[in-house]
């Protein structure tokens, strides 16, 4: 892969590559697992980056967050317990915390190097989510915490890297399993699966664990300009009614929750199920 001096050069996919500009880099570290940088962009503001994988951004993180977070809350309506597994950047749990409804949140981490120069470099992702008494946050592997947990969650967030490396674990049938085992009745999984025009298997892959495992399964999407390639898609897996709430009791829970969102409205919430026919094709 060709050197592009002050650029960072994002090679995930095959056949298709991103470059950010650097204007100037502030962390640049190798952890036990990855190699962490943060560095600033004109238009992005702080960009992380995990083995030059693109993670986070100061400028688009709202509508990754937004969309993992309040689709599932406000859809199912009184969730009071939240696991997150990863999100080590904060960004997950500063807007699951904006729900005054949910009493406790469990935040699993594999990297503890991560979490902590989010503080320090990324304080706006996380914008003191990490001192709320409400949060519990555990250093551990993601798919050993699943299945050894007591599970009881209203909804189970999975904010996973891409399956490669560390991540790989979170995109199997059996964290899959785990993770329905750790819900309580009514509950919901929602996970990251990739942008589906340029990694389709994995949508698919993770579509036919869920078609097994749950009554309500499908996927939503939501555009996040950094995530290159198309829309993002968000898998679902819940056993029923979750998804089909009108939207105007969307709106009133949206409304009463007191939430200003960049990205989310009740509208959105309800036009993310619609798939393109490429994205459904995807589906077993």
């Amino acid at each position: 892969m060709p050197k592009l001096p002050g650029w960072t050069l994002e090679a995930l996919h095959a056949d298709h590559a991103q470059a950010l500009r650097e204007s100037s880099v502030l962390y640049d570290s190798q952890t036990d697992h990855q190699r962490l940088r943060v560095f600033e962009n004109p238009t992005f503001g702080r960009i992380l980056t995990l083995d030059d994988v693109v993670q986070v951004t100061e400028g688009d993180n709202f509508i990754y967050h937004e969309m993992l977070t309040h689709v599932p809350i406000l859809a199912h309506g009184s969730a009071a317990r939240v696991l997150i597994i990863g999100g080590g950047d904060g960004g997950m749990a500063r807007e699951v915390l904006k729900h005054r409804t949910v009493s406790h949140v469990t935040m699993v981490e594999i990297d503890a190097g991560v979490v902590e120069f989010s503080k320090e470099y990324l304080p706006d992702i996380s914008a003191g989510a990490f001192d709320d008494p409400r949060l519990d946050l555990v250093i551990a592997d993601g798919a050993e915490f699943i299945r050894s947990t007591d599970g009881g969650f209203d909804v189970i967030i999975v904010d996973s890297t891409d399956p490669v490396g560390p991540g790989e674990v979170l995109f199997t049938d059996t964290f899959y399993g785990h993770a329905q085992r750790a819900l309580a009745p009514g509950g919901i999984l929602v996970t990251q699966n990739g942008v589906p025009f340029l990694q389709g298997q994995e949508l698919t892959n993770t579509m036919r664990a869920f078609k097994a495992l749950f009554a309500d399964w499908t996927c939503y999407l939501a555009t996040v300009p950094t995530y290159a390639g198309g829309p993002m898609a968000f898998g679902w897996g819940s056993d029923g009614g979750a998804r089909q709430v009108p939207l105007e009791t969307l709106e009133a829970r949206f409304s009463a929750a007191g939430i200003e969102t960049g990205y989310y409205t009740p509208a959105v919430h309800q036009a993310a199920f619609a798939l393109p026919g490429y994205v459904a094709r995807l589906m077993p």
